[in-house]
Formats: C-alpha cells, sequence, structure tokens
C-alpha cells in the first residue's frame, strides 16, 4: 500500500522571532513532537535545529514549510484535525497570511521514499496551475492510490 506524502506552506505574518509569534513558536516543538507520536506517521523534514522553520523557501524569510509522510490519508487526517494540532490550525490567522493559491498538497509515494522539497513545491505548483490530479490532491479531492484501494 502506497504512503502519503504531503507539504504545506504558510507565510508568516511577522518574523519568527518576533514576540507576535510567540504563541505559534511556543506550540512548535510539542506539535512536532505529537506528530511523531501519532499513528502513521513515518518521516518528516527537519534540519539539524529539530524542524524546518530555518530553511527558506524563494528567498521569503516568512514562508515556511512542513513535509511529511503518513502510512494513510485517514492517519495524517487524525493528526491534522483530531488532535491538538486541530486546535493550532484554528488559530493560524492569528500568525499566517490567508493565502491565494492552495497552501498543501497531497500525493502517493512508495514507502520507503522520502520526497525532496523541490518536488513537493513543484506538486504544489501544478495543483495550483492545473488542479487536482494523481501529482498533487487535497482533502477535499482526495485521488485513490495507484493500486486501486480506497483513499
Amino acid at each position: 500500500m502506497p504512503h502519503l506524502a504531503q507539504l504545506n506552506v504558510a507565510r508568516a505574518l511577522h518574523p519568527l522571532d518576533d514576540p507576535r509569534m510567540e504563541g505559534f513558536t511556543r506550540q512548535l516543538d510539542a506539535i512536532n513532537a505529537l506528530a511523531e507520536a501519532s499513528p502513521g506517521f513515518v518521516w518528516r523534514l527537519k534540519t539539524d535545529a529539530g524542524d524546518a522553520t530555518d530553511i527558506r523557501v524563494e528567498g521569503d524569510p516568512r514562508l515556511i514549510v512542513n513535509m511529511s509522510v503518513w502510512t494513510s490519508i485517514e492517519a495524517l487526517r487524525g493528526y491534522v484535525f483530531k488532535s491538538a494540532h486541530g486546535g493550532v490550525m484554528k488559530q493560524r490567522r492569528t500568525w499566517f497570511e490567508a493565502m491565494d493559491t492552495p497552501s498543501l498538497v497531497m500525493w502517493w509515494v512508495e514507502p520507503g521514499t522520502v520526497p525532496t522539497l523541490s518536488e513537493g513545491l513543484d506538486r504544489l505548483a501544478e495543483l495550483a496551475r492545473s488542479g487536482p490530479s494523481a501529482r498533487g490532491f487535497t482533502f477535499r479531492a482526495v485521488v485513490a492510490p495507484p493500486d486501486g484501494e480506497g483513499p
């Protein structure tokens, strides 16, 4: 059964070291630890600092990325919406700009595959240009895995 890769991006309203971002940054380690302890978690993008907030995308210091792999869409959905992560998501407009393009893309990968950030960004751009497909989809428009089993 394929695994599910996901990339999401967000543009912070302020630099991450700004006191107005403390409500977000204070929770980051706990939310990342929760992800790693969640059923179905496989991998997440992080630097030696333990997260991905210092990875610069497109030269924008306020654009942050989160990328991970899960055993199933149900596992990712459980973490995103049914754990403490959901509470953080409800507050996201306090810290992040509303985006006029998709901020999340998901796609199926073979078990053991570690996707690259470049691949994820390419798939996110393709989703924005062309809409959901096997190359990239969202929770609202899930594409079944290549083996034909349900999402």
